[in-house]
């Protein structure tokens, strides 16, 4: 007997009022965040919004909104870190934000991710709702709220703008909407480079849906669309500095940016478990990439759609195996949200007071660890 496709089941599109205890739930594991990150700062003697909207890669943000592409450090060695590293759709929408209102950049970049943010916790909720029904829904969106550094979905950052793009794209996909599928991935491509992810994921459910008989115009122009806003930027780039298609991989390297597959990592690693008390610190490394790697190998056996195990998979490789900065690792992963679908479905079978006292506890963890971690190094 042939298995209907996604989008022959009848299901309850996720509006508002069937998101809503989703979005609730992730409003008030942020806004926990946001509390005990003023209260840290205030004894700390730090200004919350500067370390929100004014610090790190939100500087580099603004000023691609206020004044484009072109700037540039030269570093004591040589090295130049360049503002073409950074993707335009957030700064663009920065620039749509500030412009009627007034607020800074950074200001504005704060109101994005907020919408960002909500619109990605939607997302993932109707994700998990069409796989596995609601209350594993409401609970993918807590957890991705509650994750050790999910502050930076209140940040000035691109984080929550591509999470949101990526979900609805995904999800799009699992309803066969592939014209709408194939736009939002060129938005997740014009986001961050890990747009790649998405970009492939859109490729692969369509290959295996045209291998199937499903085969449409539709399904053909969402595969052409997927990779234009990546592409185009990536072209930009490469005219812009005369390298080419490798151009922006040149711009990348400037930053210590590049793929190694993993190698840079394990060094960085190793360097660690050869003294105390750093070793403590490499072993916790370690046991966060095996959790990673389990998580990912869950979402395998319990057959995820493939959508969602191409993305999944790429964007964990990308961030395992870059060899840029280590400490930006945990960030590069928080797009990641496939891998608590496990999770969340196992948290379901909970009797309610129990799910709700862990997550909970999970998102009081997240808020203090996020004030630590902002009041300290840093994402950046």
């Amino acid at each position: 007997m042939r298995t209907a496709p996604v989008e022959e089941v009848p299901v309850k599109e996720p509006g508002p009022r069937r998101a809503a205890p989703a979005l609730a739930a992730f409003a008030a594991v942020r806004l926990l965040g946001l509390a005990v990150l003023g209260g840290w700062s205030a004894v700390a003697g730090s200004s919350p919004y500067t370390l929100l909207s004014a610090r790190w890669d939100s500087l580099w943000y603004a000023r691609v909104a206020a004044g484009g592409y072109g700037y540039e450090v030269v570093l004591p060695g040589g090295a130049v870190h360049s503002s073409l590293a950074f993707f335009p759709l957030l700064p663009w929408l920065e620039r749509v934000v500030a412009a009627p209102t007034g607020l800074s950049y950074g200001a504005a970049g704060l109101v994005v991710s907020a919408v960002a943010g909500t619109a990605a916790a939607w997302g993932i909720f109707a994700v998990a709702d069409l796989l596995y029904g609601r209350r594993a829904g409401v609970l993918a969106a807590a957890l991705w709220a509650a994750l050790p550094v999910g502050i930076v979905q209140s940040m000035a950052y691109s984080e929550s703008l591509f999470t949101a793009l990526a979900a609805w794209s995904l999800y799009a996909v699992l309803r066969g909407r592939w014209l709408t599928a194939g736009l939002l991935a060129a938005g997740a491509g014009l986001t961050r480079p890990v747009g790649a992810a998405v970009v492939a994921a859109v490729w692969v459910a369509g290959v295996l849906a045209w291998r199937r008989g499903e085969r449409s115009w539709r399904i053909a122009a969402g595969l052409l669309l997927a990779p234009l806003g990546a592409a185009a930027y990536v072209l930009w780039v490469g005219a812009r500095t005369g390298g080419g298609l490798l151009g922006y991989l040149d711009v990348q390297a400037g930053w210590g940016n590049g793929f190694d597959g993993g190698w840079a990592f394990a060094r960085f690693v190793g360097a660690k478990l050869s003294s105390f008390p750093a070793a403590l610190a490499g072993a916790a490394l370690i046991a966060g990439v095996l959790l990673v790697l389990w998580a990912y190998l869950l979402c395998v056996r319990r057959r995820q759609p493939a959508a969602l195990l191409v993305y999944g998979g790429v964007v964990v490789a990308l961030a395992l195996c870059a060899s840029g900065y280590f400490g930006s690792k945990p960030r590069l992963l928080l797009p990641a949200f496939p891998l608590l679908l496990p999770a969340a479905v196992a948290l379901a079978r909970w009797r309610p007071r129990r799910a709700a006292a862990l997550l909970g506890a999970l998102a009081l963890a997240s808020a203090v660890y996020g004030a630590f971690w902002l009041n300290g190094s840093g994402p950046p």
